[in-house]
């Protein structure tokens, strides 16, 4: 790998079941993502987007090919070594949210940060300020229960920027949010795109795909089209009616 490459997968497979019900979720899949790059994965349902971010971000093993994340391949790491690199490198959005319904909003937010290693002065900042990048910072003190759909996911993409990681693999980032939420958080994106986060977003939202640097198009398991795209700076993406 180049030092510039953050993700790198090279013939990646995940396979489920055997013989006629043999189903290739990822089929020999090669990939490579340069530092700072906003990449969007597209596709139908079931052709195998979430998997594919699952296995770049270590949350499953693939059955066949390599993944690296930065100068670590992470599908011959130990599961203490791979969590420790996921807390400390990656940053995750789930569809299903995965906040501890215990912890207030920036709670939520700043325990990533400390999980870490952060100061916990350092991780309250940083979580505050996430908070407000994505319109909740009233919301702050209060329960995932006191919160609405959209209001828990964009806590999420707050938590998975708190420890400030290597990359941000987010599934669905706007599927649960309103046209107001929606632009936020895009808005946030791009913010993040140019200040050279990297980001891999699984999604349906071609708003999403019009802030990518790049648009994979997936089906059956690989790759049916690759286009490198204009920044959105350049191509006049628009936010409340102005470019």
């Amino acid at each position: 790998m180049t030092g510039s490459t953050v993700l790198r997968a090279c013939g990646l497979t995940r396979q489920y079941g055997r013989d006629s019900g043999l189903v290739r979720a990822v089929d020999e899949v090669d990939l490579d993502v340069p530092a700072g790059q906003t990449l969007a994965i597209m596709g139908p349902s079931g052709c195998g987007k979430s998997t594919l971010l699952h296995l770049l971000g270590g949350l499953q093993r693939p059955t066949g090919g390599q993944v690296w994340l930065a100068e670590h391949q992470i599908d011959t790491m130990s599961e203490r070594a791979l969590a420790r690199l996921r807390r400390d490198h990656v940053g995750f959005v789930f569809q299903s949210f995965h906040l501890m319904d215990e912890l207030t909003a920036v709670e939520n937010v700043e325990l990533a940060a400390l999980l870490a290693g952060q100061s916990p002065g350092r991780a309250r900042k940083q979580a505050m300020y996430l908070l407000d990048r994505v319109g909740l910072a009233d919301r702050a003190a209060h329960l995932p229960s006191a919160l609405s759909g959209g209001q828990r996911q964009r806590v999420a993409i707050a938590r998975a920027l708190s420890n400030e990681p290597l990359v941000v693999l987010a599934d669905e980032p706007t599927g649960n949010l309103d046209s107001a939420a929606t632009l936020e958080v895009l808005r946030l994106f791009e913010e993040l795109r140019v200040a050279g986060q990297t980001l891999v977003v699984v999604t349906h939202d071609a708003r999403i795909a019009a802030v990518a640097d790049r648009v994979i198009a997936m089906r059956d398991g690989a790759f049916a089209d690759d286009t490198q795209l204009a920044s959105a700076a350049t191509t006049g993406t628009v936010y409340n009616g102005r470019r």
